[in-house]
């Protein structure tokens, strides 16, 4: 599944949505947020930094655990916030996607380069960690440190009876460990988009919002769309950026998926072509067999890291190629790592793999890969029939050969198909009467959320689209004056780009 980040559809299912008349949700709509310092909502040393700033505020919002007991059992929803500097026009909360990712270490990490914007000025910046993730409770956990490592140097390569039986047995296992670890059937079942939506509409009313203007990245635009199904008159604002496709069901989603990594892959490759001494040779139709040559071997042999303290996996090393096709500024990264890999040094590419496993320096690990396989086992659509998996992995192979093994398909049904709970959403065209306009951004060569996927979403929703040429995920508010002035122009006076718009990174 860990091609899959940053990816889950992006509506939520047909259950009614919930409001602040719901009899039992009064008093969670009329709570009052306790804010103070925040040090101890910190999960990892980057964030033990930044939340020092006196700049940050931060609360816990109490919600139901479910919505269908209001009375029963809570979850805690962590916030951060940076107050306006000057008119307000109200709170604008961002998620980053994953699912799993901190919307609290994203704004933390934005507010600098924001210092000087427009958007600082007229709204309070906040991030939230969706239930379940980072430092919200109760908390997803499935694996302890040691079973990280062990799960990373996992191959799960084996196509035979034997093999699928292991890796079956290994995914029960995980399931399991998750239900015990998190707080049981009742958390998992409750953390999905579904139950999200729920959570930020009582979040934008406890902040004192009559109106949400929101900005989602990735899986973030899945959060975005859904609220605006679910509560289309609380509207003012949505920023989607990398777009998750509404028209497609989970299998087509992940094989347009792994065929636009495979395309940034062909983009990198030709790009590192035109440089001195490529480690994937001049020759850019030959880049998938050169890097499928310098991989395979790490099945049988990994080789050392980190001067030998750790090794190098296979699975790491793909990761680690995957995580630096995100963002075009890694390029250079990828071509010292793939070189090290080459000489036998795999110390950069196990690094970057690292960065995506949420590993830090000390050896231990975050929860949003946790995060992310929990809560896609109640978005998504489940397979459950070894056949329906095999022609899955098949066509993923296919559409992105730089990642195949060589070994062959290996069809054991995922953890998800172990899950003590159902899924909670499904995939289908958001109905969004009454939705004030939205603004959606695609990046044509954006790895992991096509470009297609943003024109669906856009025209699903009936608002506007921005096209950007690149090769990136995700482009807005990350410096770049024209896609920055225009979500700017939208956020604060709500004017949307011309038809047709496009900007170039």
């Amino acid at each position: 599944m860990a091609v899959l980040a940053g990816c889950a559809q992006s509506t939520t299912g047909t259950a009614a949505p919930e409001s602040e008349s719901t009899p039992g949700l009064e008093r969670f709509y009329d709570q009052e947020l306790s804010w103070g310092p925040c040090a101890d909502y910190a999960t990892s040393d980057m964030d033990r930094s930044a939340f020092a700033a006196d700049t940050f505020e931060c609360a816990r919002l109490e919600v139901p655990l479910d919505y269908a007991q209001p009375d029963g059992e809570t979850a805690q929803v962590a916030v951060l916030r940076q107050k306006a500097t000057g008119d307000k026009v109200g709170s604008l909360l961002f998620n980053p996607g994953g699912p799993g990712a901190s919307g609290m270490s994203l704004v933390a990490s934005l507010a600098g380069s924001l210092a000087t914007s427009p958007l600082s000025q007229r709204f309070d910046l906040v991030g939230f960690d969706p239930r379940g993730v980072g430092a919200s409770t109760p908390t997803i956990d499935c694996l302890n440190d040691a079973e990280w490592e062990a799960e990373r140097a996992d191959l799960d390569v084996d196509p035979s009876p034997a093999g699928v039986e292991q890796t079956e047995a290994e995914n029960r296992q995980y399931a399991q460990q998750c239900t015990e670890r998190s707080g049981g059937a009742d958390v998992l079942a409750n953390v999905g988009t579904r139950d999200v939506v729920r959570d930020l509409d009582i979040l934008r009313e406890a902040l004192g919002d009559e109106k949400l203007n929101y900005v989602g990245y990735s899986y973030g635009t899945r959060i975005g769309s859904a609220y605006a199904e679910a509560f289309p008159e609380n509207v003012r604002a949505l920023v989607l950026d990398g777009a998750l496709d509404p028209t497609q069901t989970t299998v087509e989603r992940t094989v347009a998926q792994n065929a636009g990594f495979q395309q940034a892959f062909e983009a990198y490759a030709a790009d590192c072509a035109k440089q001195p001494n490529c480690p994937l040779g001049t020759d850019p139709a030959q880049a998938t067999a050169a890097f499928q040559a310098l991989t395979r071997p790490l099945i049988d042999a990994p080789i050392p890291a980190e001067g030998g303290a750790r090794t190098l996996s296979y699975p790491d090393a793909v990761t680690g190629t995957i995580q630096a096709l995100y963002l075009e500024e890694l390029w250079p990264v990828l071509s010292r790592g793939i070189s090290g890999l080459a000489s036998g040094d795999g110390t950069i590419l196990l690094r970057l793999a690292d960065i995506y496993n949420d590993r830090a320096q000390d050896g231990t690990y975050g929860n949003s890969i946790e995060a992310f396989v929990v809560i896609s086992c109640v978005d998504e659509e489940r397979i459950t029939d070894r056949a329906e998996q095999a022609e899955l992995i098949r066509r993923a192979n296919e559409a992105a050969p730089f990642r195949d093994d060589g070994r062959g398909v290996v069809a054991a049904l995922d953890p998800c198909a172990f899950w003590p709970a159902p899924p909670t959403s499904e995939p289908h065209i958001p109905q969004v009467e009454g939705l004030p306009p939205t603004l959606t951004i695609s990046v044509t060569g954006d790895p992991a959320t096509p470009y297609q996927a943003g024109v669906d979403l856009a025209e699903a929703l009936g608002g506007s689209l921005l096209s950007v040429e690149g090769n990136q995920h995700t482009a807005a508010l990350q410096g770049n004056a024209c896609i920055d002035d225009i979500v700017n122009a939208y956020l604060i006076d709500l004017q949307l780009p011309a038809e047709g718009a496009s900007c170039t990174l």
